[in-house]
């Protein structure tokens, strides 16, 4: 009877450590388990539920089923022409082979470290093989706007707004082949290859942000300032115009106002030479004697001021002053 209750005991005894070991354990929804034994992966659950283990010898590994966001550190690249800009980058991912990435990575820092390498290099290879423009632009279509309404307002003169539109009617930016969206699947691609080694599904991944280093951004600067530079001298250069023309065109109206007065003092003065010759003609066939005493006297009163001393041995033109006939 003893020995049967001893055996009860410790029957009790270790149920009870057992059931105080948990040999149960739960797979949360979204939870993938492996249940590893001395190292080696023995079983694999993706379902959830409740689960079994052997308590003291089975280790649990949980990894995460869904979706996960991967977010590295901006890098500062160089592009094809050596210009550097800082590109910042995300993707998404998950684990699709728990087992793969239990034997290759390990752990949940392990495989973000692994994402670092392998996206980082990816990403610094495509800028480094591609122009600045592939980078920052995902189309053409800015060869096809006006630039010129950039710099325009609605109050903006129409004549402004056809010289502005003239200063960038020439001006073309560099074609693109691939762009922005394409690049970014290119580093996608890439970078899909190399993930499933590691039992990871690399979902997508794109260019979240691209800014210029302080030199390009100076560089980017001036060239805007050159643009306003050119509309400003534009304009400056219209005005320069305009202002020769009116100055034009004030001379020849100044020289057209000069010509007709001169033309109309001209044909005054000519009727009124005409009107004096006949008045003299007039008077002279009415008295020529008083017409020939008046002229005198107009000489006399036109010459002799100047003159303090008269000496002549012809005195005809003092007739009038020193003889009788000027009486």
């Amino acid at each position: 009877m003893k020995k049967t209750v001893t055996v009860i005991v410790v029957v009790f005894v270790i149920l009870l450590l057992f059931l105080l070991t948990g040999p149960f354990y739960v797979v949360e929804e979204g939870q993938q388990a492996l249940v590893v034994r001395f190292g080696r992966i023995v079983e694999v659950h993706q379902a959830a539920g409740l689960k079994i283990k052997v308590p003291f010898v089975d280790s649990i590994e949980r990894y995460s089923k869904k979706v996960l966001a991967w977010d590295g550190e901006a890098q500062l690249i160089p592009t094809k022409e050596n210009q550097f800009i800082w590109v910042d980058v995300t993707a998404r991912w998950r684990i699709t082979d728990p087992t793969l990435f239990y034997q290759s990575v390990g752990n949940m820092t392990q495989a973000a470290s692994r994402l670092d390498d392998v996206i980082d290099s990816t990403v610094r290879k495509v800028i480094s093989r591609n122009s600045l423009v592939e980078a920052v632009r995902n189309s053409n279509v800015i060869n096809q706007i006006e630039r010129g309404n950039v710099y325009l307002t609605e109050s903006t003169p129409v004549g402004e707004q056809a010289l502005a539109l003239d200063v960038f009617k020439n001006v073309v930016y560099e074609k693109i082949e691939k762009g922005r969206v394409e690049l970014s699947n290119e580093m996608f691609e890439e970078s899909k290859g190399i993930m499933p080694q590691y039992g990871i599904e690399l979902i997508d991944l794109l260019i979240r942000q691209i800014k210029y280093s302080d030199d390009l951004t100076e560089s980017v600067y001036n060239r805007m300032i050159k643009e306003r530079n050119q509309i400003a001298q534009a304009f400056r250069s219209d005005g320069e115009g305009k202002k020769a023309t009116r100055f034009g065109e004030m001379e020849r109206e100044l020289r057209t106002i000069q010509s007709e007065a001169y033309r109309r003092s001209e044909t005054l003065k000519g009727e009124a030479d005409a009107r004096a010759a006949a008045i003299y003609a007039s008077s002279y066939n009415r008295s020529p004697e008083f017409y020939e005493f008046w002229k005198a006297l107009e000489s006399y009163q036109r010459l002799m001021p100047n003159f303090s001393k008269t000496l002549t041995t012809e005195p005809e033109f003092f007739d009038y002053l020193y003889n009788q006939r000027g009486r």
